[in-house]
C-alpha cells in the first residue's frame, strides 16, 4: 500500500485523487481540505479513503505528499512538514502555479534530506471544487516536475509513476525556466485580459449599452478575464520580477507601436502585424500539451425549433460539459453557427462524434 496525502481538494487536487484513486494499485488517499463540505464529498463518492485532521498530524503517515494549494499556503506548509516526524525516502510535491519561490522556500525540508520535487500541471477548467473533479482534465497537458535537489533520478521516476494515470506529459524544468515561460504564455496575458477589461469599462463608464456590443475579437482575447481573482493575485506576487520584466517590455512594444501611429509609418506598422500574423499562424491550434485554454467546436444547425436542444441533449447523454455556447450566426432560413466550448481536447474530440451521427448537425473544420 502506499498512502498519500492531498493538501487541498479543489479542482486540480481533486481531480488527481481521481486519477491516482483508480490508477495507482494499493493507493490509499488521506484528504485535507479547509472547506469541510468538500471533504465529506470527497470522502462520500469515493475521491478520497479518509478525511485527515490535518498536515502535521497525517504527513508522517504518508509516502507522498502533494500540496495542492495556493503558493503562499504551499510554503507555509513546508514550515510545517520540517516539524513533523516524515518518513524515510517520503516525496513532497505542489501543483503550484510559480516553481522559484516554491523551490526556495522547499529549502527547509530538503536541509532535512526530505526529497521535494515540485511540479505544475498545465491543466485548469472555469470551474472550481472537488465537484468539478475531471478524470480527463490532465490528459496530454504538459506536468512540469522541478526536482529541488540533483540526483533525484529514482523518486522523480516513482513520482511519475503515481501521477501516470493522469496521461499527462511530464517535463523536467528548473524554476527559473518554469516561470519565464509560463510568465510569458500564462501569466502575461492573463493580466492583458484583465487591463483590457477594465480599460473597456473606464471607457465606457457614460454608456454602459456600448459594451454589449463586445463580441468577437474582443470577448476571444479576454476570456481569461474571468478567472479567480485571488488565485492570479497570488500567483503575480509570487512570480513577480519576471511578471514586471515582461510588463515593462511590453510597454516598450506599446510605445513603439503608438510612435508609428504617431509619425504615421504605415511601413512599420504593416512590419509589426505582419511579424505577428507569421507567427501566430504557425501555432497549431489547441496542440496537445499547450498552456491550458479553451476547445472550441464550430457546427451548423439548421434554423428550426429544438435544433438547439438536440445538440445540447446529445452532448449531455455523453456525458459532456460545456464551457459555453454562443450562437454565432441565426438569420432566417439561414444556418445557425453553434460554437460550443470544451474545457479539454478530449472533451473536444468525443462532442465530434457524437455530433457527427446527429443527421440535423454539420461539425465544421
Amino acid at each position: 500500500m502506499v498512502t498519500i496525502v492531498i493538501s487541498g481538494l479543489g479542482l486540480i487536487g481533486g481531480s488527481l485523487a481521481l486519477n491516482i484513486k483508480e490508477g495507482v494499485a494499493g493507493a490509499y488517499l488521506i484528504g485535507l481540505d479547509k472547506n469541510q463540505t468538500s471533504l465529506t464529498y470527497a470522502k462520500n463518492t469515493g475521491v478520497i479513503d479518509e478525511i485527515g485532521t490535518d498536515l502535521a498530524t497525517d504527513a508522517p503517515r504518508a509516502d507522498v505528499i502533494i500540496l495542492a494549494t495556493p503558493v503562499t499556503a504551499i510554503e507555509a506548509a513546508f514550515k510545517i512538514l520540517a516539524k513533523c516526524q516524515l518518513k524515510s525516502g517520503v516525496i513532497v510535491t505542489d501543483t503550484g502555479s510559480t516553481k522559484l519561490q516554491v523551490i526556495q522556500a522547499a529549502e527547509v525540508l530538503c536541509e532535512q534530506g526530505v526529497t521535494v520535487i515540485g511540479g505544475h500541471p498545465m491543466a485548469g477548467s472555469h470551474k472550481s471544487g472537488v465537484r468539478a473533479a475531471d478524470r480527463d482534465l490532465f490528459r496530454s497537458a504538459y506536468y512540469f516536475l522541478v526536482p529541488a535537489r540533483a540526483n533525484l533520478e529514482v523518486p522523480l521516476q516513482y513520482l511519475k509513476k503515481i501521477l501516470a494515470p493522469t496521461h499527462a506529459k511530464f517535463l523536467q524544468i528548473t524554476p527559473a525556466e518554469h516561470d519565464h515561460v509560463v510568465g510569458v504564455l500564462s501569466h502575461l496575458p492573463h493580466m492583458l485580459a484583465a487591463t483590457l477589461v477594465n480599460e473597456t469599462t473606464s471607457q465606457f463608464k457614460d454608456s454602459p449599452t456600448a459594451l454589449r456590443l463586445a463580441a468577437g475579437g474582443f470577448k476571444d482575447m479576454t476570456r481569461i478575464a474571468s478567472s479567480d481573482p485571488e488565485m492570479w493575485s497570488d500567483i503575480l506576487l509570487t512570480n513577480d520580477q519576471t511578471v514586471r520584466d515582461l510588463l515593462a517590455d511590453y510597454v516598450m512594444r506599446l510605445k513603439q507601436l503608438d510612435q508609428a501611429i504617431a509619425v504615421q509609418d504605415k511601413a512599420a506598422l504593416l512590419t509589426y502585424f505582419q511579424a505577428a500574423k507569421v507567427t501566430r499562424d504557425s501555432i497549431t491550434p489547441q496542440r496537445a500539451g499547450a498552456i491550458p485554454g479553451f476547445y472550441d467546436l464550430f457546427v451548423n444547425i439548421p434554423d428550426r425549433a429544438g435544433a438547439i436542444a438536440q445538440v445540447t441533449g446529445q452532448l449531455a447523454a455523453g456525458g459532456l460539459q460545456l464551457v459555453n455556447l454562443q450562437i454565432l450566426e441565426t438569420r432566417e432560413e439561414i444556418n445557425g453557427i453553434l460554437q460550443l466550448t470544451f474545457a479539454s481536447e478530449a472533451a473536444k474530440e468525443k462532442a465530434t462524434i457524437i455530433l457527427a451521427a446527429i443527421s440535423i448537425a454539420e461539425v465544421r473544420a
